[in-house]
């Protein structure tokens, strides 16, 4: 079934290098997010699915637990930081046509993060990959605006992609000493990719909006995995009381967000999107087919999974969707994307 579709570019899917696996395991990351193993990967693995499933093109990142490992151990940080983006720029060289890349940057460190941006620049990148949260410090605090001003600079793509959330996420009870701990009340009952994720990608679109950071940097194109997770139905709420109750936020109207939606935000179909989450970001936010991009999630998605959420997106696409709708979620928009050209 899968063939008889167009051919696809995969916006989400992940790559986990030998050095990368020891880390995670050597530092209380054998079971990352409460899943039950750290994958298996290799590059010869994810081309043998992507010549199953007529995917011509990956662009790999680094899921969570992301690169920096240990809160407060920098060093570590940026040796497994680099050792994962040199990988990644060594697999690009060698198979341009077949994998793109994402850079990891070691958030929180923002020194790291500035240095990592500019070296994997000059590697070849694609773009930047980050984390819902560094160790309970999220996307739109201030203590990031150096980095996301430098990434505005640059007009780069970045992919957010989510991880266990921390409390507290105030910087300023961090900042009295507050120790950040895992907020996720299921844990140990459900693995947090199953709804934590999704939770920690909706407080970051609202963070981003309310904290000025996506109008203060329209030069910065993010893509949102599992077509946006929990913000959706949440996001006249948060725009809504950012503009009736004063508060140290900016307030949000609608017409900001849309704008966002159109210009500068892309969505990737990882996950489950049909029936319901794909209306509900189409019909409930707005949000058109052309910022809708193909994702596997591979190989946290095991190839069975994937092939099993692939045929169930074709027919899912089938029915809503014209057949040049389709080929640009399949390929076309992320080929637009990601042939932008961002300054050096």
């Amino acid at each position: 079934m899968a063939s008889e579709m167009p051919y696809k570019i995969d916006v989400h899917s992940h790559y986990l290098p030998p050095a990368y696996q020891e880390a995670c395991r050597a530092n209380g990351h054998s079971k990352p997010d409460g899943m039950p193993a750290l994958p298996d990967w290799s590059p010869s693995q994810h081309l043998e699915l992507m010549d199953k499933l007529n995917i011509r093109k990956s662009v790999l990142s680094i899921s969570s637990p992301g690169t920096h490992l240990v809160a407060g151990n920098d060093e570590l940080a940026a040796k497994v930081t680099r050792d994962c983006n040199s990988y990644a720029a060594d697999l690009k060289q060698k198979t341009p046509d077949r994998f793109a890349y994402f850079a990891s940057l070691p958030l929180p460190n923002v020194e790291l993060c500035l240095k990592e941006i500019a070296q994997s620049a000059e590697e070849g990148c694609d773009g930047y990959v980050f984390l819902t949260n560094g160790h309970g410090h999220y996307l739109g605090d201030k203590l990031f605006d150096p980095i996301f001003d430098e990434l505005n600079r640059r007009k780069a793509l970045i992919f957010i992609h989510p991880t266990t959330p921390m409390c507290p996420c105030s910087p300023e009870a961090q900042a009295q000493g507050q120790q950040p701990t895992k907020a996720a009340p299921f844990a140990g009952k459900y693995p947090n990719p199953m709804l934590e994720f999704f939770f920690d990608t909706a407080r970051v679109v609202a963070n981003l909006f309310m904290s000025g950071t996506i109008k203060r940097c329209p030069d910065v194109r993010i893509i949102l995995p599992h077509m946006g997770g929990a913000f959706p139905p949440l996001l006249s709420r948060f725009t809504g009381f950012s503009t009736l109750v004063p508060g140290p936020w900016d307030a949000i109207p609608e017409e900001d967000t849309q704008e966002a939606f159109t210009k500068q935000i892309w969505f990737d179909l990882a996950g489950f999107p049909f029936p319901g989450q794909i209306k509900g970001l189409m019909d409930g936010v707005g949000v058109d087919h052309s910022r809708i991009m193909y994702g596997s999630d591979f190989p946290f998605t095991k190839p069975p999974g994937v092939e099993m959420l692939l045929g169930k997106m074709d027919e899912g696409v089938k029915g809503m969707f014209t057949e040049e709708e389709i080929v640009g979620m399949y390929h076309g928009n992320a080929e637009k994307l990601l042939s932008m050209e961002t300054v050096q």
